[in-house]
């Protein structure tokens, strides 16, 4: 994800001007195609995160559309304030990205671990969650943020994500996409990286009648549109690799509460036995409950 994200963003500066990468002295070896082509676009903030995202908020104010990019908790929870204050407040053109949601970067502690950042993120009223689950939906996450400039928040997997889709998709705030559909009353609807937990569960006897989908956008201007999407399934299984509370499948359960159609959502999220472990995505994950 994070060679297609850079791959893309490159694209898209040589047509949008106002475009600006602004990373936490971090990301080398990923960053280097955007900071040679457009030298006076990309700003290394150093490893002070709350100053870069002030930072960005003032240039966003004055035109730009600026990318910060940093791992996991680092652009998200060290600088919400900021967040909520500086970018979202005044409905700026920040995309806050973060490489390494969920576990991968598991190894490395529970600092390191964004297990709680879909909550803290889709509180922000104006803010839009970009959780792409392959390299394609990495590309059309992007293509709509560039086209849709605002406050948003890209969560990106680390390296290794196989292509789901032959092209890149089109994508919408809180649209369904299919992966794969059975003809069934019952679906996996995913978000980010935890397609591929699904992707696997679609060969065992619990999931082998189920249909895929994933959702690469959403947060809370798009709950609206989930009650008629529901109104299609008598069962959705929601699955992310955030812990269950104030994650992806407790919004798509507020959004159907008032339609009466939460009783037929279920969750499969991350237990909180992963807190404070340390181990590779995989064997955290394993021992979360994906």
């Amino acid at each position: 994800m994070r060679n297609a994200f850079i791959d893309e963003l490159v694209k898209l500066a040589a047509v949008h001007p106002d475009i600006v990468l602004m990373v936490g002295d971090l990301g080398y070896g990923v960053v280097e195609p955007f900071a040679e082509r457009f030298p006076d676009r990309f700003i290394n903030a150093g490893i002070a995160e709350q100053n870069m995202m002030g930072m960005a908020a003032g240039m966003a104010s004055e035109g730009c559309h600026v990318f910060t990019y940093s791992i996991a908790n680092f652009p998200t929870f060290r600088c919400a304030e900021q967040i909520r204050n500086d970018v979202d407040y005044h409905n700026l053109a920040v995309t806050v990205v973060s490489v390494g949601g969920g576990l991968a970067y598991g190894n490395l502690g529970y600092s390191h671990h964004a297990v709680q950042d879909y909550g803290l993120m889709r509180m922000m009223p104006n803010m839009t969650i970009a959780a792409p689950g392959d390299p394609m939906e990495v590309r059309a996450c992007l293509r709509y943020l560039a086209s849709h400039p605002g406050p948003s928040y890209l969560r990106l997997g680390k390296a290794g994500e196989p292509c789901l889709h032959p092209q890149v998709p089109d994508v919408v705030p809180g649209q369904w996409l299919p992966i794969r559909q059975r003809d069934s009353a019952a679906a996996l609807l995913t978000t980010g990286a935890a397609v591929s937990s699904a992707i696997e569960w679609l060969d065992t006897p619990d999931f082998a009648a189920h249909s895929l989908y994933t959702m690469p956008l959403w947060g809370m201007a798009a709950k609206q549109k989930q009650p008629q999407q529901l109104s299609d399934w008598d069962l959705v299984v929601t699955v992310e690799d955030h812990i269950h509370d104030a994650g992806f499948g407790s919004w798509l359960m507020e959004a159907a509460a008032p339609a009466g159609m939460s009783g037929k959502i279920r969750n499969r999220a991350l237990s909180t036995e992963i807190f404070g472990k340390v181990g590779s995505q995989k064997t955290l994950n394993k021992l979360g409950g994906l």
